[in-house]
């Protein structure tokens, strides 16, 4: 995904079994993300959609690693992954789930976050690639499927590269992709 251009975001196959679809689609959304952040200057990537919202891009791609930690590495893998980032202030409203990430540190780089989350995807497909879409792992008291967990993270992702759309629009008026 590292310097990924328009033309090399994969489109998802429109004939795959369940796997490769899901997978394929996840994917797409990932891609998508990586190209609504690729070659804005460091001020651009902070600058806040719109007031009252503090959302960034650079945030999103934090809290997106931060995403894919929680539910790739702790949640299917059962690993002891500290958070990379805190939550915000009083464990969330709701609104931008329990992981963190949004909130940006003075000394943060999109270097340092491309770096993270590509790193938390590599982890991802490594912890999915023994799995089968039934497996499961802990959650809130009862079990979830790989599946489950891959339709929510489209889902995720989805919403947030609608944020990003914007975002983007709004830094230099870039649409699409």
């Amino acid at each position: 995904m590292k310097g990924m251009s328009t033309a090399e975001r994969p489109m998802p196959p429109l004939d795959a079994d369940e796997r490769t679809t899901l997978e394929s689609w996840l994917d797409f959304y990932r891609a998508t993300l990586a190209q609504k952040c690729a070659d804005l200057p460091e001020e651009g990537l902070r600058e806040a959609s719109a007031a009252p919202s503090p959302i960034t891009l650079l945030g999103l791609l934090q809290h997106l690693a931060e995403v894919e930690r929680n539910w790739f590495r702790r949640v299917l893998a059962e690993e002891d992954a500290p958070l990379f980032f805190a939550p915000p202030a009083g464990g969330g409203d709701g609104s931008q789930g329990r992981e963190g990430g949004w909130e940006l540190a003075e000394d943060a780089t999109y270097a340092q976050a491309l770096a993270r989350w590509e790193g938390e995807v590599a982890a991802a497909r490594e912890n999915c690639a023994a799995r089968a879409l039934d497996d499961t792992s802990p959650f809130m008291g009862g079990r979830v499927t790989l599946r489950w967990i891959y339709t929510h993270m489209i889902g995720e992702y989805a919403r947030h590269c609608g944020h990003a759309d914007l975002i983007r629009e709004r830094v230099d008026g870039r649409t699409g992709v």
